[in-house]
């Protein structure tokens, strides 16, 4: 079992995708925690973004799963916060991508633009990639 701990949050369009997220993680390991919305009720996007945020800047999460209609909005809202390296993937290959040369720790997805198989194999592939360093560790730094 792996002691790294995955925050999720999401706006009104992703409870759904959120919780089969949430379970999968859980059942390969991780620790999680949920930082809402939990039901369709209308919110905004950035609260949740910026409640990721801080959950990464505090160190209570190690990495974050945000999830809003597109995507675009709550990943935007979390980019604000100097700690977070938020990336709105719609592939597997653009979510081990981002984790391999980008070191993001943040996954971003868009509940109404992928499915729930793209979801999965994005947050899969997000999860067991690890960032590659080098040439890129100097590109990395100059985002903070």
């Amino acid at each position: 079992m792996t002691s790294k701990t995955i925050a999720f949050a999401c706006d009104h369009a992703g409870p759904a995708l959120k919780n089969v997220l949430m379970a999968l993680a859980e059942e390969w390991g991780y620790k999680t925690l949920n930082l809402g919305t939990d039901g369709p009720e209308s919110v905004d996007y950035p609260d949740f973004g910026v409640a990721m945020a801080k959950a990464i800047e505090d160190k209570e999460a190690d990495l974050g799963v945000l999830i809003c209609g597109t995507g675009i909005g709550i990943s935007i809202a979390a980019n604000r916060n100097p700690n977070v390296r938020a990336a709105l993937c719609h592939s597997g290959l653009t979510a081990r991508l981002t984790r391999q040369h980008n070191n993001a720790n943040v996954l971003a997805l868009g509940a109404r633009i992928i499915g729930e198989e793209v979801a999965i194999d994005c947050l899969k592939e997000f999860l067991n990639t690890e960032f590659e360093g080098g040439r890129h560790e100097r590109r990395v730094n100059k985002l903070s």
